[in-house]
């Protein structure tokens, strides 16, 4: 591991987020083109006869990708709104979840501002 710590601008960078959405949007696309059967011979024979029905498949999929992105996109955007903005630029040194270390005067037990139980 490198003692080299980034920075949350380094982890949120508006490109890594694309790419994300994007990769979500492209995933959705194909469970719609494999679910829906784009790729079958009777799918495609029916869409050259003119027999089928209703949005292709191909045109479905790429509906439900766009939306998947857009869908994906907005929601990291309102989850990067939730970082604070002085946390930006504050190096990360361990894990986000875990809990903050105890402050020095704490480490008895006791908590702040309450009288010791005798």
């Amino acid at each position: 591991m490198s003692d080299e710590k980034p920075t949350r601008r380094d982890i949120l960078r508006p490109l890594h987020l694309l790419l994300i959405a994007l990769g979500c949007g492209v995933f959705a696309m194909v469970v719609t083109l494999v679910s829906t059967g784009a790729f079958t011979a009777r799918v495609n024979t029916a869409i050259a006869n003119g027999s089928y029905d209703g949005l292709t498949p191909v045109a479905l999929g790429l509906v439900v990708g766009g939306g998947a992105f857009i869908v994906t996109l907005l929601i990291l955007a309102m989850l990067i709104l939730a970082v604070d903005p002085a946390d930006v630029t504050k190096t990360i040194d361990r894990p986000v979840l875990y809990d903050d270390p105890e402050p020095e005067g704490e480490a008895d037990g006791e908590q702040p501002g309450r009288a010791a139980s005798s």
